[in-house]
């Protein structure tokens, strides 16, 4: 004779089954479900980087340009005529030529004396210091 086994084991056996394949189900839903909620924190984040990004960029398009760095003074030369020159252009208050500039420091009027003055002068008007208004006219530029 067969023998079917008792219907209270049999039970427990099915309960206990189905509670192991339940228990299993919820382990794998809470393991979804956190990672979801980790996917879910990564978007929030980026959308809260997107905002930042958006209020920095609007901000800054409401400020003013900034104004351009101030250009560097240009370097006068070691030379104490460089430093004469640019005195009696500055008592005079007007363009000058560079035999004028010779006879204003009392150097002789020789071609040599007012050459290397010429040549001072273009070496100022090259570094920015002082500006050529017409051909061999020298003077300090204007604000």
């Amino acid at each position: 004779m067969s023998r079917h086994p008792d219907p209270g084991t049999w039970l427990l056996e099915r309960i206990d089954a189905r509670e192991k394949a339940l228990t299993g189900q919820a382990e794998q839903m809470r393991a979804q479900i956190d990672e979801l909620a980790a996917r879910l924190r990564d978007l929030d984040q980026d959308i809260e980087h997107l905002k930042i990004t958006r209020k920095t960029l609007l901000a800054l398009a409401e400020e003013p340009d900034p104004a351009p760095p101030p250009q560097p003074t240009p370097g006068l030369p070691d030379h104490p005529a460089y430093q004469q020159i640019l005195t009696i252009l500055a008592d005079t208050g007007q363009p000058m030529r560079a035999r004028d500039l010779c006879l204003a420091l009392d150097l002789p009027l020789a071609r040599k004396n007012v050459e290397n003055t010429r040549a001072k002068l273009k070496r100022l008007v090259n570094l920015g210091i002082l500006t050529e208004t017409e051909p061999g006219l020298f003077t300090q530029p204007r604000p």
